[in-house]
């Protein structure tokens, strides 16, 4: 178990008085709760090589500009 977990751990109990804070945190928990159904795995048990994680970044990235150039579309 490495430090960041630790303190996710001690951190985890702690009620946050900021709402906003508290439902990206829930949605970062379901994110991994459907990654590690999709593909069997954590992603701090997943093996990917350093090429392949810059890939996956990149990918989503690019999905990320996607979204934002038609939700500008949406917007005009």
């Amino acid at each position: 178990m490495n430090t960041q977990t630790k303190y996710y751990e001690m951190q985890e109990d702690k009620e946050y008085s900021d709402e906003i804070v508290t439902e990206v945190i829930d949605l970062f928990k379901e994110r991994s709760d459907k990654g590690i159904k999709k593909y069997g795995t954590t992603l701090e048990k997943n093996s990917l090589t350093l090429s392949e994680w810059l890939q996956h970044a990149k990918e989503e990235a690019m999905d990320m500009v996607l979204y934002l150039h038609k939700a500008q579309k949406i917007n005009e």
